[in-house]
């Protein structure tokens, strides 16, 4: 490797001799990487090269902050401390361009040059889609290892959450468009990249919050109440009347660790939920009685 301008080196790629490359980094990271192999790569039109090198973990600040992080849909990743990240998409314009060129490939005669110069230019443009939702990933990963002590995230099965509900022949499917559209918001937002770039940079300060609970419990009072979730963005506690964004609360209680089925009471309705009575709506530990039982009268003692 050769390097040329402050933007630009060059390689010697086997078979085809030297080949120029863009620096796509800027600062330190426009230095010559340490590295003894790489790979070329051409996706939708477009060629790269990556230089395989093991990068050092990003060090811990030392103030043993904690923060929680809530995913979803409208809002990507809230932050307990009150942030809110939205993972890039595609503009109105780029998607108006994708479902023209979706139209003009529908009418286009099967197997032809047309047909397939309008999924090509699709292509690219869901290209620059998982190019910013990755660049936005590695951007806020960075971020968090860098600023806080330990990372929280409620814990997700995404594979079961995209699944299909088309279903059999024999059992069909309910509204699978509206599944399908669901999923595709939930893929779009790269829960997952998050959450493993996230590690590798900060390994061993990650951990998972199970989810079940997170956003229905008030982060002032622990109460439990699927009514204090007003809408997908307000969120008013029926017990105590903290008032909250929904997604920031649900953040605050991953930091916390405060996820899981709670366990129910006998006075407790449907879900283990007790009537607002001031008292915690799991069961406290019950003291260990030391000493010699009481027997009744006329039982036998052995």
């Amino acid at each position: 490797m050769q390097k040329l301008s402050r933007r630009w080196a060059r390689v010697k790629v086997p078979g085809c001799g030297w080949v120029r490359f863009r620096l796509s980094r800027n600062g330190k990271g426009s230095e010559l990487p340490k590295a003894k192999t790489f790979r070329v790569t051409c996706r939708n039109g477009r060629w790269h090269i990556a230089f395989a090198v093991v990068p050092a973990p990003v060090e811990a600040p030392g103030t043993g902050e904690i923060i929680g992080i809530d995913r979803g849909v409208a809002i990507t990743a809230a932050l307990s401390g009150g942030r809110k990240l939205n993972c890039p998409q595609l503009t109105v314009k780029e998607r108006a361009q994708v479902r023209k060129h979706q139209r003009r490939a529908a009418r286009a005669p099967k197997g032809s040059e047309r047909k397939a110069a309008e999924y090509a230019k699709v292509a690219r443009l869901r290209a620059c889609e998982a190019d910013r939702r990755k660049d936005w990933c590695e951007k806020t990963s960075t971020m968090l290892a860098r600023s806080y002590g330990l990372v929280r995230f409620e814990k997700l099965n995404i594979k079961n959450m995209t699944r299909s509900a088309r279903g059999t022949t024999e059992q069909p499917g309910r509204q699978v468009r509206q599944k399908a559209g669901l999923n595709r918001a939930i893929l779009a937002q790269g829960w997952g990249l998050l959450r493993r770039r996230t590690e590798h940079k900060a390994p061993g300060r990650v951990e998972d919050v199970p989810a079940p609970y997170t956003s229905l419990r008030c982060s002032a009072c622990g109460w439990i109440d699927k009514n204090s979730r007003k809408s997908q963005a307000e969120f008013v506690c029926s017990c105590c009347g903290f008032t909250c964004n929904a997604d920031t609360n649900a953040a605050v209680n991953v930091a916390a660790g405060q996820g899981g089925i709670p366990r129910p009471r006998r006075t407790a309705g449907a879900g283990g939920v007790t009537t607002a009575t001031g008292r915690s709506s799991t069961r406290e530990p019950q003291p260990i009685r030391v000493g010699i039982p009481l027997f009744q009268e006329g039982e036998d003692v052995k």
